[in-house]
Parts: C-alpha cells; sequence; structure tokens
C-alpha cells in the first residue's frame, strides 16, 4: 500500500508564495503520472497539475505562468511552487499517484492553503 504525505499548506497573502511536498512512501518512478489536485468548498476536485514519469508537465489554466510542478526521484517527493497566489488558490491541495498497468490510484490526506489578507 503507498502512502502519500503532503506538507506545506499554510495561510499566506495574496500575492505570497508557498511550496508544497508530497512524500510517497514507495518509489515514484514506478508511477505513471504524479501530480497536484485541489478542492474548494462546495466545489468538485480539480486538476492542478501533473508531471509524468518523463517529466512531461501540465498545468490548469488558471495556475498556468504561477505553478511548478517538479519531482525528485531520489527522494520520493513530488513539489508544487505556488507563487503570485490569489484568493481564489484556496483549498486544499491533494497529491495523486497513478499507475495505467495494472491500474492503481492513491490519494493523500490533502493540505490546508488559504490565500488571504
Amino acid at each position: 500500500q503507498v502512502q502519500l504525505v503532503e506538507s506545506g499548506g499554510g495561510l499566506v497573502q495574496p500575492g505570497g508564495s508557498l511550496r508544497l511536498s508530497c512524500a510517497a512512501s514507495g518509489r515514484i518512478f514506478s508511477f505513471d503520472v504524479m501530480g497536484w489536485y485541489r478542492q474548494a468548498p462546495g466545489k468538485e476536485r480539480d486538476m492542478v497539475a501533473t508531471i509524468s514519469s518523463g517529466s512531461s508537465t501540465n498545468y490548469a489554466d488558471s495556475v498556468k505562468g504561477r505553478f511548478t510542478i517538479s519531482r525528485d526521484n531520489a527522494k520520493n517527493t513530488v513539489y508544487l511552487q505556488m507563487n503570485s497566489l490569489k484568493p481564489e488558490d484556496t483549498a486544499i491541495y491533494y497529491c495523486n499517484a497513478r499507475k495505467y498497468f495494472p491500474f492503481s490510484n492513491y490519494w493523500g490526506q490533502g493540505t490546508q492553503v488559504t490565500v488571504s489578507s
């Protein structure tokens, strides 16, 4: 069983920065895709950014140019650097790890990010 543990969330003022970390109990290079998703109150969970085993990245339009996803296979950790944060970025951020064959999908417990003055 794979465990994903997020950290780095908190309260930040608009325009500020945070870096989220997702530490995996297993080797992350075994996953096809790892990513960050977020869920605001009363809304669905949406993709924020993903990174493939080959380090190809994909971002939601709302975060392009502000967020950067990266991975450190040696540390089994995926990061999300968030700059120029806006109040609408406020949400619980979840780490995800996915393998396609055979299919497996794992979620972390989430970390709260609040952007407010």
